[in-house]
C-alpha cells in the first residue's frame, strides 16, 4: 500500500525542520509525540488507547522510562496483541547517530532478546533500524550487528509497503511479522536467553557451593543444597526488584567495592525480611508466621571472591539480561531445568553438581508449556475464585 498522506506530511515535515531536530535540544520526548506516535497511528496502532482497552490488553505500552546514568531502564514503546508483546521499539532524539551509535542498538537488542521477542526497532524517525534478536548481544557489537534493515525517513514513501508489512497491526495479525522473523538471516549461532541464563546461574551454583563447602565443613549435603538454592533465589530476586523499580538501582552492584561481601549482602537480605514477608526471607519466628525460619544462611561463611565474581556481571552494560522484562515463564523454564541437578559432598568434602538420579532416569527435565499451566490454572483455581471479589 503506497504511504498515507500522514505520512507524506510528517515527511515534508521533518526535512523542512531538519537543522533544528538535529540540535541535542529537540528531546526524544517531542520527537516520539510529533513523529513517532502518529507514524505507527498510521501502521494501525492504537498509540493512546482511544478505544479504552483495559491496561492488560491496550496496544501500547509507553514505558516510564528510568534513567540510571547513561542506560534506559526500560523500552520506550512495547507494541502487543491481546497482551501479549511482539517487539520493542527504542526511540531516540534525531541528534544520535542511529546507523552507527552502538548503545541504541546494543540496548534494543539486550530488551528483546531477554523478552524473547525476535524483531525490534530503533528509530528517531530521521533513521528506521530493525534488528534481529535472537543473538545474544555484546556491548563491543558493532551498531551494524543483526541488523536487518535500515532506511531513512527519505526513503520512507518508497519503502512504506516493506514497513507496514511487518510491523503494521494487521500484519502482525495476520502472521506476516512472525512469518518475516522466521525466514530473516541472522540467525546461525543464536542462543536463547533460557539456556544462557541457565549457564550463568549453574555456574553461580558451582562456584557457591565449591566455597561454602570448604568453609563451611559441618554443614550436611542437603544443607548445603539448601544454602545456595537460597542464596541464589534471593540475590535474582532482589536484582529483578532493582530493574523493576521496587529496590533501588545498584544496591547489589555496590557491595563488589570492598570486603565483608557477604556481612553486608546478609544486611541486605535482612532489610529484604523485613520489607516483604515472604519465605525467601524469613528469619526470625514471629507470631500468626507459617512456615520454619532459616536459621543456617546467616551463619554462613563466604569468600568475597565468588559472591564478587557473581555480582560482576548482573549490571549493564557487562550484563545481557534486562530483568525488568524478563518474562516468568522463562525464568519457570530455567529453574525446572536448574532444579534438575543436585549438589553432592565427596570424601573429602569437596562439592560435585550432578543431575538428580531421577531427572537422569528420565532423560532430562521437561518443561511444562505456559498454555498448560494456564489451562490448568484456569480449570483448578479459576474455579474456586468464580464469583469473588478480591476480599
Amino acid at each position: 500500500m503506497p504511504a498515507p498522506q500522514t505520512v507524506l506530511t510528517l515527511i515534508e515535515n521533518f526535512e523542512r525542520n531538519l537543522d533544528a531536530y538535529r540540535t541535542g535540544q529537540y528531546n526524544e520526548t517531542q520527537v516520539r509525540r510529533d513523529f513517532i506516535d502518529p507514524m505507527f497511528k498510521a501502521l494501525g496502532w492504537d498509540m493512546d488507547n482511544s478505544q479504552g482497552y483495559a491496561e492488560a490488553y491496550r496496544d501500547v505500552i509507553h514505558e516510564d522510562a528510568i534513567k540510571v546514568g547513561l542506560s534506559t531502564r526500560a523500552p520506550d514503546y512495547s507494541f502487543r496483541i491481546g497482551g501479549a508483546r511482539k517487539f520493542f521499539l527504542e526511540a531516540k532524539k534525531p541528534s544520535v547517530n542511529v546507523k552507527e551509535a552502538i548503545e541504541p542498538a546494543f540496548q534494543v537488542r539486550r530488551y528483546a532478546w531477554s523478552a524473547k521477542l525476535p524483531l525490534s526497532i530503533v528509530t528517531d524517525f530521521e533513521e528506521f533500524a530493525i534488528y534481529d534478536c535472537r543473538q545474544k548481544p555484546d556491548k563491543s557489537d558493532k551498531a551494524s550487528k543483526s541488523r536487518l534493515f535500515y532506511c531513512t525517513f527519505r526513503d520512507y514513501a518508497e519503502k512504506w509497503d516493506e514497513i507496514a508489512a511487518i510491523f503494521s497491526k494487521d500484519a502482525v495479525l495476520k502472521g506476516s511479522f512472525d512469518k518475516y522473523a522466521s525466514t530473516s538471516k541472522g540467525k546461525r549461532g543464536t542462543t536463547e536467553v533460557d539456556s544462557a541464563f541457565l549457564a550463568e546461574i549453574e555456574g553461580w551454583r558451582d562456584l557457591l557451593a565449591r566455597n561454602i563447602a570448604l568453609r563451611n565443613t559441618s554443614l550436611s549435603q542437603r544443607e548445603l543444597n539448601f544454602a545456595v538454592q537460597q542464596t541464589i533465589d534471593r540475590i535474582i530476586f532482589l536484582r529483578i526488584c532493582e530493574d523493576r523499580g521496587i529496590e533501588p538501582y545498584g544496591k547489589l552492584m555496590a557491595l563488589q567495592n570492598g570486603v565483608n561481601v557477604y556481612d553486608r549482602l546478609r544486611g541486605l537480605f535482612r532489610a529484604a525480611d523485613e520489607r516483604y514477608n515472604s519465605g525467601l526471607f524469613h528469619f526470625t519466628q514471629e507470631k500468626g508466621r507459617a512456615g520454619t525460619p532459616d536459621e543456617l544462611t546467616l551463619h554462613l561463611s563466604i569468600d568475597d571472591k565468588p559472591l564478587k565474581e557473581v555480582f560482576k556481571n548482573l549490571y549493564y552494560p557487562d550484563c545481557p539480561y534486562e530483568f525488568s522484562v524478563l518474562g516468568a515463564d522463562i525464568l519457570g523454564s530455567v529453574y525446572e531445568q536448574f532444579l534438575g541437578k543436585v549438589i553432592r559432598l565427596t570424601a573429602g568434602n569437596r562439592a560435585v553438581v550432578e543431575d538428580k538420579p531421577e531427572v537422569k532416569k528420565a532423560g532430562g527435565v521437561f518443561y511444562t508449556p505456559a498454555y498448560i499451566v494456564q489451562y490448568i490454572v484456569q480449570h483448578t483455581v479459576g474455579k474456586l475464585l468464580e464469583g469473588k471479589t478480591s476480599k
